[in-house]
């Protein structure tokens, strides 16, 4: 019975759940799906577009090899795609289309709207637990319900792992040759303009890079991980996220290799090893959340009393952000590496997310999308989960009372400023003790093509606590 792959963010053919199933169970053939329209809806990045087409050209040849002949259509969003794939399952004589689960509610309707279609007209589906290292609903709390609390979560992952470890799907042999010719990957997809040469350097395409950088990382820079992972101006953390978020690395290869350089440990042992595990199992958490609880995937706050919140309309202020001009060095260098790379360092996302919602108090809604726009690793779960931390309106996030300063931040986590004169020349010449704080030079500095701060953390420390001291009061 000819078997129809779905790819979607499983752009690998290593340890790839779906891909292995379908080979054992038949002759395979691979679909992808161009959707414009659903990825502007998404407000996926350009850059992240390129990167998924760029590996996307690097799995055909990977699947070539494995005579798996790869088709791409076109669909211009998620409604149409139960007909595309009825027609392709039609024309090809398919028997079963077999994909790996996501979870957003959009792709959760996608995929029941596919699964409806199929059924139907008499056509097989089997959906696989790839993402993730649980399935969703298999960790719940005594009560029945979805764990709240990372720390919880964590000890019930431990409690798992500690039983039997997911194991990586086997690597499937070449089948025989099909009379069905691959067709070529887009270079670019309309409304998406490709990144530069310097952006696509930084991220290499392929499965095999994707290890190659995994391996490296796990022997050079995971004994000392949690030491250096705070520290913006030194390559301390694993760079994985964009191969992770399109599916190119799974998370079972990364914890395997953790575990090997660990003794097999992974509440225990080497620190840094434990700390980067526990960022895997973060990003498992998140993934739980959208499915436990799907507002969060509609733009609304876990915690829905936050919606509540006075949310200032400050354009200015919102672009000064987005545009690295806040008068903040550390703010605005995140914000600038976030535009040339397509990537920000895990402390600074929650730096400018924090002064975005709390000191600016401009609704974390705005600075989600824009991340998304723009970041190559780009993931609904994380993404959204982590400005919802920063804001105090998700879940287990950071207590509204508590706000990172920007200043004292900077000093601690880039002392000489390294970080800050790589993104912004124009502090180049500032002593370590001033880049941080240019503002205090006064007209000293008022030359510099560099703006004063555009608000005052005293004052905006008040007004956020004010905010949230006042929904407190509101009755239930």
């Amino acid at each position: 019975m000819t078997q129809l792959l779905w790819l979607r963010s499983d752009l690998r053919a290593s340890d790839n759940t779906a891909l292995t199933a379908a080979m054992a169970a038949g002759p395979t053939v691979a679909i992808y799906l161009i959707t414009p329209g659903q990825w502007l809806a998404h407000d996926d990045a350009a850059c992240k577009v390129d990167f998924w087409l760029r590996n996307l050209a690097e799995l055909s040849t990977t699947l070539r090899a494995l005579n798996v002949p790869l088709l791409v259509r076109h669909a211009e969003d998620w409604r149409a795609v139960p007909d595309v794939l009825l027609r392709l399952c039609r024309e090809h004589r398919v028997r079963c289309v077999q994909f790996n689960d996501e979870y957003g509610i959009d792709e959760q309707r996608r995929d029941q709207a596919v699964a409806q279609r199929l059924q139907e007209a008499g056509i097989g589906c089997r959906r696989h637990l790839d993402q993730l290292l649980f399935a969703p609903g298999s960790l719940l709390t005594l009560a029945g319900g979805y764990f709240q609390v990372f720390g919880q979560f964590r000890k019930a992952c431990h409690a798992r792992l500690g039983i039997a470890l997911p194991e990586c799907a086997s690597s499937p042999a070449a089948q025989a040759a099909l009379p069905i010719a691959s067709d070529a990957v887009p270079l670019q997809v309309p409304g998406f303009a490709p990144p530069g040469e310097r952006l696509r350097g930084l991220w290499p395409a392929g499965e095999t890079f994707a290890r190659q950088r995994l391996a490296r990382f796990v022997e050079d820079g995971l004994s000392d991980y949690q030491q250096r992972r705070d520290l913006p101006a030194e390559p301390g953390t694993s760079q994985l996220s964009p191969y992770l978020a399109c599916g190119v690395l799974s998370v079972r290869q990364c914890l395997h290799a953790a575990l090997a350089s660990n003794r097999g440990e992974f509440a225990s042992g080497n620190p840094g090893a434990v700390s980067w595990i526990d960022e895997l199992l973060w990003r498992e958490f998140y993934k739980h959340i959208l499915v436990g609880y799907p507002r969060v995937s509609m733009h609304r706050a876990f915690r829905t009393e936050t919606e509540a919140l006075p949310w200032r309309r400050a354009p200015d202020e919102l672009a000064a952000w987005q545009n690295g001009r806040t008068g903040f060095p550390i703010i605005d260098a995140a914000m600038r590496q976030l535009q040339e790379t397509g990537w920000m360092h895990n402390r600074l996302r929650m730096l400018a997310a924090m002064f975005l919602s709390k000191n600016l108090l401009i609704d974390w809604r705005e600075g989600e999308r824009w991340f998304m726009r723009h970041l190559i690793d780009g993931d609904l779960a994380a993404n959204n989960g982590g400005w919802q931390w920063c804001a105090s309106s998700g879940t287990d996030a950071v207590p509204y009372f508590r706000l990172f300063n920007p200043l004292s931040q900077s000093r601690r986590f880039d002392p000489q400023g390294l970080f800050l004169r790589h993104w912004l020349p124009e502090l180049h010449s500032l002593s370590p003790r001033d880049i941080h704080d240019p503002a205090v030079l006064g007209g000293l500095f008022a030359l510099a093509d560099y703006p004063q701060p555009i608000v005052d953390l005293g004052m905006s420390r008040a007004r956020v606590l004010e905010a949230f001291r006042n929904l407190q009061k509101v009755p239930a």
